[in-house]
């Protein structure tokens, strides 16, 4: 398979990246450091580096599709920051991670969608914040939420084109985004142990992707209550 991957050089990206190279197939790699895609490229010479800024969307460089005809395109790249005085709201810290997690992913679609097969799939790595309101999760959820929304009109709307989609909504994931994090994140995954869950979810042509499975049961539940409760347990949460 022909795959392209943003967000590769770290995290959930890098590790999809090593397991589909190691498999054999061909890796479109996108990411900003110039010298962690040289370092991927040194250990699987099958992976094809782009080196390239995802918010700068001028900049995005142009595919030939009679070389890179995709069977995967997969939307990875993001970033977390959160509102920590919602009374002073940070607009412009709102617009950053708006950009990155949802903007980027409209300018990549324009760019790189048409090299997708008939047969072929999207993948967008969403999250699974997107399910309940979380404190100081303005930004991030908002962004993960407007995501997966679009994943599942887009599911809709390239079935006639013969393109699958799916959206994947992980839990918490050892990456250097989560390792800036200064609270408990339960149930914990490697990079490793996800892309291992979206690539056998992919494999099975699962349009929504979730895991870990006991968290993302308890989010349900959680999901479940009336918002007033839920509220009130967030307010705690946030103190």
């Amino acid at each position: 398979m022909r795959i392209m991957i943003t967000g590769a050089t770290s995290g959930i990206g890098r590790a999809l990246a090593e397991s589909y190279a190691k498999a054999g197939h061909h890796i479109l790699a996108c990411g900003r450091s110039q010298q962690k895609l040289d370092d991927l490229v040194k250990q699987y010479p099958n992976i094809t580096p782009l080196c390239f800024d995802l918010t700068q969307y001028q900049q995005y460089p142009v595919i030939d599709k009679v070389d890179w005809p995709l069977d995967l395109l997969i939307f990875n790249a993001g970033d977390c920051e959160y509102i920590d005085d919602a009374l002073h709201f940070d607009a412009k810290r709102f617009e950053r991670v708006i950009n990155i997690n949802l903007i980027s992913v409209a300018y990549g679609l324009q760019s790189w969608l048409h090299l997708v097969r008939p047969g072929g799939r999207l993948v967008m790595v969403s999250s699974s914040a997107e399910m309940l309101a979380l404190p100081r999760a303005e930004a991030y959820g908002t962004s993960k939420a407007a995501l997966t929304y679009l994943a599942k009109v887009l599911s809709i709307d390239l079935a006639q084109h013969e393109i699958e989609v799916s959206c994947v909504h992980p839990g918490f994931v050892d990456t250097p985004l989560t390792e800036r994090n200064t609270f408990a994140m339960p149930m914990l995954m490697s990079s490793e142990q996800a892309a291992d869950k979206i690539i056998a979810g992919v494999a099975k042509g699962k349009r929504d992707i979730r895991f870990p499975s006991v968290f993302i049961f308890l989010m349900r539940c959680l999901q479940l209550l009336p918002f007033s409760i839920w509220r009130r347990l967030a307010r705690r949460i946030n103190r």
